[in-house]
């Protein structure tokens, strides 16, 4: 697998490098116009990214990457702590953030989740994520069970998708409106309630709501078990 790391602090580079080089083959920019330069003549699998740059900042860099089309995953480095520069860089699409001083096996263990975590995505886009005879394709965010359509819209599937994803494990509703809505969501924390409610009218429509189980007081599970509450 390749990486770019584009950060400024040569000491540093070198030692994420060194720390790397026996799960990726490691490719070094110094600014943020040799990091998009990087990116104009090759592809890489994750991307590492120094906010504080001379040229181009890391914002500057993820907002042209995006804009081009580049999709590849990247984990953001900073000085910078506080939540609104967290907000900003994942907003500006960022994967994952991480300030410094941080310790390398920590930085490692997240670039691992990364990966896995792009891996698995990408084979869901090509594959579709399933349950039972449930599957959802994200690259065109269509669902169907068996060969009957399952009409959902806008973060109907993303909520659904977050179900399926976790089957078999109770997912906290804090967690699903985090995942779906996000912290800074200005949406009352009741329209979880509500497309739960959704979700089951249509799901309904395939004798599928049954799977679909309140836990009480908690959230929700998404299960064949019928062992598991009731």
């Amino acid at each position: 697998m390749k990486a770019l790391i584009v950060e400024d602090d040569r000491i540093l580079s070198n030692n994420i490098c060194e720390s790397l080089k026996h799960k990726f083959d490691m490719t070094q920019a110094f600014d943020g116009e040799e990091g998009l330069e990087r990116l104009a003549r090759e592809s890489f699998d994750v991307i590492i990214l120094d906010v504080m740059m001379p040229r181009l900042n890391g914002y500057e860099v993820l907002e042209q990457m995006r804009g081009g089309g580049i999709t590849t995953p990247v984990l953001m480095l900073t000085a910078l702590g506080q939540a609104s520069d967290q907000v900003k860089g994942l907003r500006a699409g960022a994967d994952d953030y991480l300030s410094k001083p941080f310790d390398l096996d920590i930085f490692q263990a997240r670039l691992d989740a990364l990966v896995r975590r792009t891996r698995r995505d990408e084979s869901a886009q090509r594959e579709g994520l399933r349950f039972l005879e449930l599957t959802l394709w994200t690259n065109t965010r269509t669902a169907r069970i068996g060969d009957g359509k399952l009409d959902l819209h806008g973060k109907q599937f993303d909520f659904l998708y977050y179900l399926v994803e976790n089957k078999n494990v109770i997912v906290h509703k804090e967690r699903l409106f985090q995942r779906v809505w996000g912290f800074y969501s200005a949406t009352d924390f009741s329209v979880v309630e509500v497309y739960a409610s959704q979700i089951r009218k249509l799901l309904r429509q395939y004798d599928y709501e049954k799977y679909l189980k309140t836990v009480r007081g908690i959230g929700y599970i998404l299960t064949d078990d019928s062992e598991l509450y009731g």
